[in-house]
């Protein structure tokens, strides 16, 4: 029994040291693969490190980490690699280290560039003819790594774009930026199209260069010169004006709220004017733009009446050249809309004998406004042009008033023009009236003037009083800043009386910019002197004392 146990053991020891690896396998240590490649958005991958011995990973390359960074024996290991900043491609080096042994392995890192481009998310965009004011935009998605600038085909006017801020502030990694792009009404029956280019900022390869290409419908077409294309026409302007009350469309136009059509026997009326718009009204609207565009096709229509914009004091707008083609417009009234300036078409209207703006924020008296370019003009209405009341303009930092404000001086170009109906009230008008005194254009009254006419006093030729605004039988200027003396022309003016001139000419409020209380250093106490002088004419009760 002894001697089989010694000979069970030594076969044991025998078999132990057999399996026993020498000293090659217990140094064993691999890396497999020696080299990995990554892209530009990084990335993990997992491989095995075959070792019987302690070791270690390290690297000199930040973007680049290894879990485990140490262990025994054979393990997996991720190598985890960061998303790259640079176009070109990098490369690092990861060195695995026997610990026992000091032996060392290597497993290189490449990782390639984003390469620069410009992706557009949707390259074909189509939109409507029309929309209302706010909403006329689409906005575009774009990729990119590149600072770009935009460029739009030529006669491609109608679109533009916003400006956009594309933060590459952590290199060319691509990122998404949404530009917003801005288009106009399609005034015509004809589609329209662009083409948008976005160009690098700097001399870059693209990989990638996407355009943008925009396809808008066709307006719905209006047959000029016709009662139907006035029907949509003024369907039309009810819509972009955003009118309060819309007109009903279910309606004939002979039902339409402030809609007058010819009818045989009107004065004027003609065949073929027959059952168009004779005269139309557009009030209580919302608008921040320029007139639309339809207004081009009334074209039978004699008077126009556009009155009543939403928060006027905060609109600066301009009239537009389209209703300057109706030149056969006798009274146009556009008040409370918020315009700031009337264009030089507006000339064309040389029919027009009434034209109302008033309640709007002119800085100054519109240039176009002169005698030659209106020679069948007779009234004039630019009341209440104040964007704000001021009480004393020296004690104010505000210079968007409105009001005529940035006049030198008293238009007098205006009085000059000798219309029947002048109205300036309640502006910014600062200054003296003018005298004319030295102003030789300007006649005085002759002897033939009294003889023509008896109820003129004699005093009229006596004192070479000067002869203006001879056909005016309206003239309003109160409640502006107007200063100084109260010339003799307007003392003694045959239409004094009839300009009730206490409540509409002597009146004046507030302060000016210099300070000075407005007001008129001669107004008289009451008109005793003037019917003195015009004793045809009744000087009526209670006026004797004056405005008081």
């Amino acid at each position: 029994m002894k001697l089989r146990n010694y000979i069970l053991m030594s076969v044991m020891v025998v078999a132990a040291i057999a399996c026993t690896p020498d000293n090659t396998e217990d140094n064993a240590f691999s890396t497999e693969p020696i080299s990995l490649n990554f892209g530009p958005e990084g990335g993990v991958e997992t491989h095995r490190i075959t070792s019987n011995a302690r070791w270690i990973a390290s690297t000199d390359n930040a973007w680049i980490v290894v879990s485990p960074a140490n262990g025994r024996g054979t393990t997996e290991c991720q190598f985890i690699i960061d998303s790259t900043l640079v176009a070109d491609t990098r490369n690092g080096v990861v060195r695995i280290q026997n610990l026992d042994t000091w032996e060392e392995k290597e497993i290189r890192i490449s990782q390639a560039g984003f390469p620069y481009t410009i992706e557009v998310e949707k390259r074909e965009i189509e939109i409507e003819n029309y929309k209302n004011y706010g909403e006329r935009y689409f906005d575009v998605k774009i990729r990119s790594n590149v600072e770009f600038k935009t460029k739009i085909s030529d006669g491609a006017t109608w679109l533009s774009n916003e400006d956009y801020k594309l933060n590459l502030n952590r290199g060319v990694r691509p990122r998404e930026v949404s530009l917003r792009f801005k288009w106009d009404i399609n005034t015509s029956d004809k589609e329209r199209l662009a083409e948008v280019i976005f160009e690098p900022k700097t001399a870059v390869e693209l990989s990638r260069h996407d355009n943008l290409n925009i396809r808008q419908d066709a307006a719905e077409p209006i047959i000029p010169d016709t009662r139907a294309g006035d029907s949509v026409a003024m369907l039309c302007i009810s819509r972009s004006l955003q009118m309060l009350a819309q007109i009903d469309a279910s309606k004939r136009m002979e039902e339409w709220s402030g809609v007058t059509l010819w009818v045989e026997g009107m004065e004027g009326c003609t065949p073929e004017k027959v059952g168009r718009v004779k005269s139309a009204e557009f009030t209580f609207m919302n608008t921040k733009e320029k007139l639309p565009y339809e207004f081009r096709y009334l074209t039978a229509a004699d008077e126009l009446y556009i009155f009543g914009n939403t928060n006027t004091f905060q609109r600066s707008l301009e009239l537009g050249d389209d209703i300057c083609e109706l030149t056969q417009l006798r009274r146009l009234t556009v008040g409370a809309y918020g315009l700031v300036s009337l264009p030089k078409s507006l000339a064309k209207l040389k029919n027009l004998e009434y034209l109302n703006i008033c309640s709007n924020n002119f800085q100054t008296v519109p240039d176009v406004l002169t005698k030659e370019n209106f020679p069948n003009l007779r009234s004039l209405v630019m009341n209440a042009n104040q964007r704000s009341v001021i009480y004393d303009l020296s004690n104010t930092t505000r210079t968007d008033l409105g009001g005529f404000i940035d006049e030198p001086e008293f238009p007098v170009d205006l009085i000059k023009w000798n219309l029947d109906t002048l109205v300036l009230s309640v502006n910014y008008l600062h200054g003296k009236l003018p005298d004319f005194l030295d102003d030789d254009e300007v006649p005085c009254y002759e002897q033939a003037d009294i003889d023509a006419v008896d109820t003129l006093p004699q005093y009229l030729a006596d004192k070479r009083i000067k002869k203006v605004m001879t056909k005016t039988k309206r003239f309003a200027i109160n409640h502006n800043r107007l200063t100084g003396n109260l010339p003799d022309w307007l003392l003694y003016h045959p239409a004094l009386d009839l300009w009730v001139p206490y409540s509409l000419v002597f009146s004046q409020e507030g302060r000016g910019r210099d300070n000075k209380q407005a007001g008129f250093d001669n107004e008289p106490p009451s008109l005793s002197y003037y019917y003195k002088l015009y004793t045809t004419k009744q000087q009526p009760t209670g006026e004797e004392e004056g405005a008081e």
